[in-house]
Parts: C-alpha cells; structure tokens; sequence
C-alpha cells in the first residue's frame, strides 16, 4: 500500500496529513479572477455604449447636416420672394433689389455678429480656456 502512495496516488498514507496548500493564495487568486472577469465586463459594457454613442452621434450629424441644407435653400428661396417682391412693389430693376437685399442682410450680419460676440465674450472657465489653448495650438500648429 505504500507503494501505491509513492507511485503517484494522490491519497494520503492513513494517519498522514495532507500537505497543506497556502489557503490565502488561493482565495486572493479567486478574487483577483473575479477582479478581472468583472473588469472585462464592465470594458465590453462600455464599448458597447461606446459604439451605440458613436452611431448615434453619426446619425445626429447626419440629420443636422441635412436640416441645416434644407434651411439653407429655405432661406435662398425666401430672399428670391424678397427680391421679387421688392422689384415689384417699389417698382425696382433686379439690380437695385438686389443691392437692397444685399444692403439688408449685411445690417442684419453685423448685428447678429456684434450681438453674438458679446455673449460669446466673458469669463470663461480655466479648464475651458486651458481646453480652448490646447486646440488653438493643435490647430494652428504652435
């Protein structure tokens, strides 16, 4: 019989202990395996909603960029009314409605740009100027 326990049988000799395996290592190797399978989850989570934000800032880019054109050919089609509508109720060649036209929307440019420019003006925070430095210089190179 003792030649079994010596020829690789993994039983202990009755009346010998078994040889003793640090508790410790194995318990804080479970929860370091925990540790990380919770890890991985967490980081398949998250690129998960990373990709959902992603195709939904695509999609929202999208329909701005669109709405946006469609605004733009709005507005021209509105200011074609206009120089239409000005030709005919003060009787003005196309030149001249145009030139009013034009004269109407540099006012209006000039007030949007001043009135922009004041509230774009003022104490920023330092993490935004600091953020603002950083793309400034990344943009221009410096």
């Amino acid at each position: 019989m003792a030649d079994l326990n010596q020829q690789g049988n993994d039983r202990p000799e009755p009346g010998r202990a078994e040889p003793q395996r640090p508790r410790g290592l194995g318990a804080a190797g479970r929860v370091t395996a925990l540790a990380a399978s919770v890890m991985d989850l967490h980081v398949r989570i998250a690129l998960q909603e990373v990709d959902r934000e992603k195709r939904r800032l695509i999609s929202g880019g999208v329909f701005l960029a669109m709405g946006g054109t469609l605004m733009l050919l709005a507005l021209i089609a509105v200011e074609v009314v206009l120089v239409l509508w000005l030709q005919e109720a003060w009787d003005l060649s196309l030149m001249r409605a145009l030139l009013a036209l034009a004269i109407g929307n540099v006012v209006l440019a000039g007030i949007s740009l001043r009135v922009g420019g004041q509230l774009a003006k003022g104490p920023y925070l330092p993490q935004t100027l600091d953020g603002i430095s950083r793309t400034t210089k990344a943009v221009l190179g410096r």
